[in-house]
């Protein structure tokens, strides 16, 4: 199959490329710029400089390369700084989520492209804050989402109705690791990322590998449809927190009470940490024969992070020294 992919040169895209070339697909890949076409021919792709957000410049890239399928994985996330406001940090994402997945809809009808995968999300508390722990696609999704994410809620809403309107596949990615530049790994090694309250917000993680051989399953699936693209273990933050700092060979994450990190980071950070649900990934598995590489974010942060690459600030140390915590160590109440 001759697949287009947008957003090539990017986190998820870059380990997507060579998965669809492995199987056998004939892949194009688009960039923003010249400088990372050259890494994408390195990879098997045919290179196509292109801005999503440009409606011409996608219609006439999509109708020259003409290809079978499009997988949208366009994001604006790279070396962004996250703040309070995750509306902000998401402004130009939310842009490409919405006028980009419009622009590219528009041309794969125009050109006859009949599959269609797009990157969604389902982490971070997309799910209504009620019940159990951990959700399916079938759940329903926060009917009142926090102040600072709500503009990336109805983007990614809008995202996701287009995509299946038209007969696609959405994928509800966890929250993304595996590369070198992730942005959980300086905060955690700071101590920057606390655990607020109980630390009883569940958190869906994916490696980007695992996330890359679903959606080439995806691809080959038919749509419409919604998807959960998690690991098996959804966790709340006072389990996997402490797992990862240990994983990059820092210090324990501090504590802090729910009204200072209300006053301090705000309220999606204080939602995310103690009322967020989790995702299940039982669809995903049972009807795209999916397998995890790294089935919980346990196995996966002792790989992608070894402590060997620990800081000379923040020198690891061992069990023994009773200063670590055991993977799955609960907190008492206090305190992701």
């Amino acid at each position: 199959m001759r697949v287009f992919v947008v957003g090539a040169s990017g986190a998820i895209g870059s380990r997507l490329v060579p998965q669809l070339i492995e199987r056998g697909h004939e892949v194009i890949g688009s960039c923003r710029s010249p400088e990372r076409a050259e890494g994408l021919r390195a990879l098997g792709a045919e290179p196509v400089v292109l801005d999503a957000l440009n409606a011409r410049a996608v219609r006439k890239a999509v109708l020259e390369t003409e290809p079978e399928a499009i997988v949208h994985e366009a994001t604006a996330l790279t070396d962004v700084k996250f703040s309070r406001n995750l509306d902000r940090t998401f402004t130009q994402t939310n842009r490409l989520r919405t006028e980009g997945t419009d622009n590219l809809l528009a041309a794969a009808r125009e050109a006859g492209v009949r599959r269609f995968v797009a990157q969604s999300f389902g982490s971070f508390g997309r799910y209504a804050r009620e019940g159990g722990p951990v959700k399916s696609e079938d759940d329903p999704l926060d009917p009142s989402p926090v102040k600072g994410m709500r503009e990336n809620d109805a983007a990614i809403r809008h995202l996701e109705q287009a995509v299946t309107d038209a007969g696609g596949i959405a994928l509800r990615y966890g929250a993304f690791y595996g590369a070198s530049n992730d942005g959980l790994i300086e905060p955690v090694r700071k101590r920057q990322f606390p655990i607020v309250g109980d630390g009883g917000g569940f958190m869906s993680f994916i490696h980007l590998d695992d996330a890359a051989t679903a959606t080439v399953l995806a691809l080959e699936h038919d749509g419409p449809a919604i998807y959960n693209i998690v690991d098996d273990e959804p966790a709340p933050v006072r389990e996997w927190l402490p797992v990862l700092a240990n994983a990059l060979g820092a210090k324990p994450p501090r504590h802090l009470p729910v009204w200072l990190a209300r006053l301090v980071a705000g309220e999606a950070v204080v939602m995310m940490e103690t009322e967020a649900r989790g995702a299940s990934n039982a669809k995903a598995k049972r009807e795209l024969g999916w397998t995890l590489h790294y089935p919980s974010w346990r196995q996966g942060f002792a790989a992608a992070y070894p402590r060997a690459t620990a800081s000379p600030a923040t020198p690891t140390r061992t069990p023994a020294a009773g200063r670590q915590p055991r993977a799955g160590h609960r907190h008492r109440e206090s305190r992701a």
